[in-house]
């Protein structure tokens, strides 16, 4: 995939000073810091986590419904100070 990234400055000229001093090209020294920050490790047979995180429970099918009283929406129940 090919992106225009789009630097300050100063971001830019380090970066160029970071790849003359490494000997490392711009564009790996950025592939590497994107893979680093979505904590991946994109050699082949390797899969992309990107920050997923498991889930305590499997997935599973409601079995019943709530129903919600008058005038009460899942939007109302959202919108809460007390939920954290």
């Amino acid at each position: 995939m090919a992106v225009n990234l789009r630097l300050d400055p100063e971001a830019a000229e380090a970066l160029r000073k970071r790849s003359r001093e490494s000997g490392v090209s711009q564009q790996e020294i950025l592939r590497r810091a994107l893979e680093r920050f979505l904590e991946t490790d994109a050699r082949p047979g390797r899969s992309y986590r990107a920050n997923l995180i498991a889930p305590r429970r499997p997935f599973e099918v409601a079995r019943e419904l709530l129903e919600l009283p008058e005038g009460v929406t899942a939007e109302t129940l959202l919108d809460r100070d007390d939920r954290f």
